[in-house]
């Protein structure tokens, strides 16, 4: 199974290569090189790792999570990059190499010690990170550490084949991040009713 996956990510590799160089010819043509942003991340067992993504921002961007920048470092062709998850696609290298999984946790950056320290409590870097997961197509980003970090728990807890082809479907269709949204809502109200009475 694990030799039929890794056949058709090396296809889809090949077949999405022409967009993402398209994409990073627009993001030449707007800021320069670089085309391809690096970024240290935490993976299994707190891992570092070099995440590879094409670069959405200005080369003058503070190395922070996307929610903690503003916009004014965001580059025009970005925005749509992102809006359509191009700038994922790189991402796929980390996959053929074993950083991450297709689906799993958002990694965190290195100095999100925060997010560290509550994903150290609920066991989440006892698995692989994600290119995709369930916190991220919920709409929870790494802004409500405690949060992110109990979501990640709950999917690892009911984490099952069917729930990561669904969690796939959602990072494109909003069909499927609606299901989704209704089947994990008691679980998250609770989280957040938890967090308040702390």
């Amino acid at each position: 199974m694990n030799k039929l996956i890794k056949v058709l990510f090396i296809f889809g590799f090949v077949l999405t290569l022409p967009i993402m160089i398209f994409s990073a010819l627009f993001v030449w043509f707007e800021d320069g090189f670089p085309l391809i942003f690096v970024q240290k991340r935490l993976g299994i067992n707190k891992k570092e790792f070099n995440l590879y993504k094409i670069r959405t921002m200005s080369k003058s961007a503070p190395n922070l999570g996307t929610h903690e920048v503003g916009k004014v470092y965001h580059l025009k062709i970005g925005t749509f990059i992102r809006k359509l998850k191009i700038d994922e696609l790189p991402q796929l290298i980390n996959y053929f190499i074993g950083d991450i999984n297709l689906i799993g946790p958002r990694p965190g950056l290195v100095n999100q010690q925060e997010l560290t320290l509550y994903r150290e409590k609920y066991q989440v870097y006892d698995s692989r990170p994600g290119i995709t997961g369930l916190a991220q197509v919920l709409g929870y980003d790494m802004s409500n550490p405690k949060l992110l970090a109990m979501i990640d728990n709950l999917y690892l807890e009911q984490k099952k084949i069917k729930l990561d082809i669904i969690i796939f479907l959602a990072t494109f269709f909003s069909y499927y991040k609606r299901n989704l949204k209704e089947k994990f809502k008691a679980n998250i109200d609770h989280f957040k009713n938890e967090i308040n009475d702390v």
